[in-house]
């Protein structure tokens, strides 16, 4: 196999599209239509990798903003990597992040930051990337932990959440499954986010409203309504063998009402009507992993879940010195 590396060039939007979508791991978070959402806020620096003209992978990733002469895959996703058709097994996927290392190191980049697909997101085993990662001496640095059911070995649900789910369904609360009504939820999860973190959502009401647009399909909104309002809600994100929970919301009335415990239970429920192998609920640390909200943390894991890992990387560029090559 004569493989190459490349920058990606705006004219094969299409062609990394379509790879993205039938590789062995990559959602539509890796598709161009999803990144260019980001606009010019990042500069890119994402790569094909071909046997010829035939491309087999692709790695999106762009410059990281905060610390000089660092490359991400990618800042605007959770989680970025090569992702391939098949393809890129063993040292085929040494060699294809071998040379994407060069690339980077004759653009200016000293470092490579490593967003791994998690494996609930695989169609079929693909981790070919932690191998080669391994060989390139990377060294971890970041580890997220979040919580996912298995739908075809589900773990017993805890009584707690049992209870509160029946307390739930006695309250007439209805469910909601449509857009219109993110502009409701977005100031219940902005003041979620306010007072127990500090922080603001990732995405403006504005920006999911795009992204909903963009992906009518993967972009899910279901919200809980007492007495005529948002009470609770949660933003999915549909990929084709996992749900992802990207937001969860609960005003004060909301959980004393137990309406999370409602939505989940008809989110999973939808998610194995979708023939889905996993649920992911999304991480539960903080500061970069280093600090665990073991309360979420123990809320989620009480639907019959376990951990999931979320690893970040990082490894040295590859100069032409370092790999012999000679370019006059």
């Amino acid at each position: 196999m004569d493989l190459s590396v490349d920058f990606f060039d705006p004219r094969n939007e299409e062609e990394w599209d379509e790879l993205a979508l039938r590789s062995t791991s990559g959602t539509f978070l890796h598709t161009r239509r999803f990144l260019n959402y980001h606009g010019a806020r990042f500069v890119d620096a994402s790569i094909c990798i071909r046997n010829g003209s035939k491309l087999l992978g692709v790695f999106p990733a762009a410059q990281e903003k905060t610390i000089s002469g660092t490359v991400v895959s990618h800042p605007g996703i959770t989680y970025g990597g090569i992702v391939h058709d098949g393809s890129l097994r063993g040292e085929w996927m040494i060699r294809a992040l071998q040379q994407s290392l060069l690339l980077f190191s004759r653009r200016g980049f000293d470092k490579l930051h490593y967003k791994v697909v998690p494996r609930i997101y695989h169609r079929s085993p693909a981790e070919d990337d932690l191998y080669a990662l391994f060989r390139l001496k990377a060294r971890l640095f970041r580890c997220d932990l979040s919580v996912a059911l298995n739908l075809a070995n589900r773990q017993p649900m805890a009584s707690r959440r049992k209870r509160s789910l029946k307390k739930a369904q006695s309250f007439g609360i209805e469910i909601h499954d449509a857009p219109s009504c993110a502009k409701e939820l977005w100031p219940v999860l902005e003041e979620n986010l306010e007072q127990k973190h500090g922080a603001t959502p990732v995405h403006t009401l504005s920006e999911i409203s795009l992204l909903h647009d963009l992906f009518p399909e993967s972009v899910r909104f279901l919200t809980a309504h007492y007495e005529g309002r948002v009470v609770a809600g949660l933003v999915l994100f549909i990929t084709r063998n996992a749900t992802h929970s990207q937001y969860i919301a609960s005003s004060a009335l909301g959980q004393q009402l137990n309406a999370l415990d409602l939505l989940f239970d008809r989110a999973i429920e939808e998610a194995m009507e979708r023939q889905h192998s996993y649920f992911n609920f999304g991480i539960s640390t903080e500061r970069a992993g280093q600090v665990l909200n073991e309360g979420l943390f123990q809320f989620k894991a009480e639907f019959g879940g376990g951990g999931v890992v979320h690893e970040f990387y990082e490894v040295d560029t590859i100069s032409s010195e370092m790999t012999g090559e000679r370019h006059d």
